[in-house]
Parts: structure tokens; sequence; C-alpha cells
């Protein structure tokens, strides 16, 4: 079984950031992935709020980030972790049964989007309901769509779609958005897009086996109105990927707890980005998460020698 010195799960910014500060100290890396290159950030339309970069779209920031991280000899393999055993050394098993083995592990696996929680949603993800606005956006062409949700990546991703489609409905349970100020101007600004507040969606309208509209409900009078649309894009929150983590580490949401230098309350387990406990979850915060977690992992290996 080959040995490495760090395994990263997770290849979005956190964990490619790890790679490269670990592998540029001359340490052998592995980064394991299960899904895409780049994490989230590939499914972003345009990052703003990146230093240094004033404008940028995601999927060209996640390739970039990507080729940085595996520069000085870190190497990327697909695969979708099952479970990690800590003694006498940290192993990773795959879900196809490979398994990996390493000196310390940082965990840097992210979170996957809430899917929306109504009847038949889930047999029309993919034809009708979609969490890609990147990916999808192109099959609504000169449709009309709904937004479900108020944060910045529901905002951003309804500016996205309104280059392409008809018209953007946004329908939100508050009566003010949870976005950057910027973001919300440029939204209220755009003649393509309309603002439904303090509703939730309550039924998907079907037609000829093709969605055709979305009832949604007041949550002050409960009364039901309904938009019509053909594709629904939920931006609902997200849940920290950590099904395969040691439920001693994680807080009651499933985030990791960690400490001021990203270690955990195993030795030789660090972790960073967006699966850990923190307020903010941005670009940013988890390139600085993961250049700590490598910082932190090169003194701990050099100890142990």
């Amino acid at each position: 079984m080959e040995q490495y010195d760090v395994i990263i799960i997770g290849a979005g910014p956190a964990g490619l950031t790890a790679a490269i500060y670990a592998s540029r100290a001359n340490l052998k890396v592995l980064i394991i992935e299960a899904e895409v290159n780049g994490g989230n950030l590939s499914k972003t339309y345009e990052i703003e709020n990146y230093p240094g970069i004033k404008s940028i779209s995601g999927l060209e920031l996640a390739n970039q980030l990507t080729e940085h991280g595996q520069k000085f000899g870190a190497k990327l393999i697909s695969g979708e972790v099952k479970t990690i055993e800590n003694v006498p050394v940290k192993k990773v098993v795959l879900a196809n049964g490979d398994e990996y083995e390493s000196r310390a592990l940082i965990i840097a696996s992210g979170t996957k989007e809430r899917t929306l929680n109504l009847p038949r949603a889930e047999e029309f993800t993919g034809r009708g309901i979609s969490y890609c606005a990147v990916c999808d956006g192109f099959f609504y062409r000169n449709k009309e769509i709904v937004i479900i949700g108020g944060g910045n990546s529901a905002l951003e991703e309804a500016l996205y779609l309104a280059s392409l489609v008809a018209k953007v409905t946004i329908v939100i349970r508050r009566d003010e958005f949870r976005a950057d100020a910027s973001v919300v101007d440029r939204v209220k600004d755009n003649e393509k897009i309309s603002i439904i507040t303090k509703h939730v969606p309550e039924e998907l309208i079907i037609e000829d086996d093709r969605i055709k509209g979305l009832k949604i409900r007041n949550v002050d009078t409960n009364e039901i109105e309904t938009v019509s649309c053909s594709g629904i894009f939920p931006y609902i929150g997200a849940d920290p990927c950590t099904e395969f983590v040691d439920k001693s580490l994680l807080d009651e949401n499933g985030y990791i707890i960690t400490k001021n230098d990203m270690s955990t309350d195993i030795e030789g387990v660090y972790a960073a980005g967006d699966c850990i406990r923190k307020d903010l979850r941005q670009v940013v915060t988890a390139c600085n998460d993961g250049a700590i977690a490598a910082n932190s992992i090169i003194k701990y290996l050099k100890n142990k020698k």
C-alpha cells in the first residue's frame, strides 16, 4: 500500500490550498475528490470577492486552483471516502475498496446543497429541478424559472439566469435578503427579475410529466398562489459532507469542530473549509483554513520524527 505524508479529502479551495503549502514543504500529498475538482466553485457563475481578482468565473478559478494544487507534486485522484481509520496510521478507505495510508489527514470535504423537500421533487431533479445554474441554465433559455432562496448564491445565480431566460422569480421566506447589499441592488435593478417575499414552496405543478409551475404559501396568511415556470432552482442552504467522520469530532449540525490551528481532537487529523464549524464560508476563508491546516501539519510531522 502506497503511503503518504498527508491525505487531503476534498479538492475545493481549502483542500487545494493545503496541497500547495504541504507539497511545497516536500511532503508527499494525496488529494481525494468525490465529485468535481474545485468543489462548489465549479458550479458558481461569477466570483467578485476574491482578493486581487475583480471578477472571474467560478469554473475558471476552480481550474486554476486545481492546476496550482498539483504544481508541486501533489497527486489528485477521484473517489468517495467511506471510512477513516485513525490508528496506528491514518487509513482512508474508498467506496470501491481502495485503501490509502498517511501520517496526517486534512478533511476538506465541503458541503452539499439541501434538496427541495416536496413530493416528487427527487423524481424531477435534472428535468425541471436543478441545483446548478451554470450546468443547466442553457436548457431554460427564453423560459420562465423560479429561484428559491435569498442568500448570495441564490441572487448571484438569479443574475446569471436572467441573461438566459425570459423571466426569473425569486421566492424567499423572509421579507428581506441575506445577501450582500451590492448583489441585492443589482437584482432589484434587473427588469427580468421579480421578487416574492414571505412565501415558501408548497407543491409542484406537473402537467404531461413536466414541471409547469410552483404553488407557494404565504407564511403569514397561509394563502396559496401559483407561479408559472418551466424550471426551479433551489438555493436553500447546505449541509456538511462529513458522513465518514468520527462523530466525536462533529457539532450538532454535523460540522467538524477545530481549534485555531485547524486541528481536531484526534491527533494528526485536521479539517478546513466549509465542512468546519465557523461563521463565514467563502472562497477566501476556505483558502485561509487550508493554509493554516497545512502549516500545522508541517510542524506536527517535524515533531513526530
